[in-house]
């Protein structure tokens, strides 16, 4: 277990020698997958399925493993890189400690709505600003590191307050562009080894520019297709006639209508106890009026008394 999480964490940060900084595009990568990373790729680009097709459609679910995932990638870089109460933690146990506090986050975005719905603006605020550092780079090399912390910052925060306004059509964007870019991540894996998710990050620290092949080009291109496909697969087919707000509105209403239920139940049985034990009443009819000859007639008879 501790040589797969060693490799993984190689893989993504290396920059010794190899492909991990010098690599020709004539140059046949050796592709040596180990058991465990490759299991993990798959299951994340499962998951980058139901998010990009499925996402809004799954909103408790996109809510709680958004949480999850911010959680627990925070805390494993703060146990793994800092040292707590003066000792280093190794890898197995910033895990744990990442996995535990992640799946409580996970529960607080899942049950509060408007936290999860920040974190899911601020997780599609952190890919736009992502994809805006590449993009720069192509024209403009940044100085300082500051940079790009700004802009992602500010672009997650930004992100984050439209997604609280506007919930449903945000929702469906962060989902799409996230699972696309999961998808994306995993296609890099398994063709050549992480390395465009090494040019990303190099990008965000401000490193040396290194040369890329044009096949990772074509790789980064699936990012924005995918984004395309799902956010049209999302409105017209599995998000369409759905709302978020009703599980909740629903769940409110049949709550008020067992408490309908269940007072009209109370008065029927309240009158029906009655009755049985009330006593019958007898009424007399009112005995009825005769009429006599010498009986005073209205105005109106004696006008038709005098017509006739």
């Amino acid at each position: 277990m501790t040589s797969t999480l060693r490799t993984l964490h190689f893989k993504l940060l290396t920059h010794g020698t190899g492909q991990g900084t010098t690599h020709s595009c004539d140059q046949e990568i050796l592709r040596k997958y180990d058991i465990v990373p490759s299991v993990v790729c798959a299951m994340c680009c499962l998951f980058g399925i139901i998010y990009c097709f499925f996402g809004y459609r799954c909103f408790k679910a996109i809510m709680f493993l958004t949480g999850l995932m911010f959680g627990s990638i925070v805390i494993f870089m703060l146990c793994y890189k800092e040292r707590v109460l003066d000792t280093q933690l190794s890898m197995e146990v910033s895990v744990g400690i990442g996995l535990g506090i992640g799946i409580l986050c996970g529960l607080v975005t899942m049950l509060v709505r408007s936290v999860g719905l920040f974190m899911v603006g601020l997780l599609l605020g952190l890919l736009v600003a992502v994809a805006t550092l590449v993009v720069l780079e192509q024209f403009y090399h940044p100085r300082t590191v500051w940079v790009p912390i700004g802009l992602l910052l500010g672009a997650g925060m930004f992100f984050a307050v439209l997604t609280l306004q506007w919930q449903r059509f945000f929702t469906v964007l962060s989902t799409s562009v996230f699972g696309s870019a999961v998808i994306t991540v995993t296609v890099d894996y398994f063709i050549e080894l992480f390395l465009l998710v090494q040019y990303i990050y190099e990008r965000m620290k401000v490193a040396p520019v290194q040369p890329v092949c044009w096949y990772s080009w074509v790789i980064l291109g699936v990012w924005p297709v995918l984004t395309f496909l799902g956010v049209l697969v999302q409105f017209k087919v599995t998000a369409e006639g759905y709302s978020h707000t009703e599980v909740f509105i629903s769940r409110r209403q049949r709550r008020v209508q067992l408490m309908r239920i269940r007072q009209k139940e109370n008065k029927r049985k309240r009158k029906k106890h009655h009755k049985k034990y009330q006593e019958p009443v007898y009424r007399r009819k009112p005995t009825p009026v005769r009429r006599y000859d010498g009986d005073v007639l209205s105005p109106v008879s004696r006008h038709f008394e005098v017509v006739l």
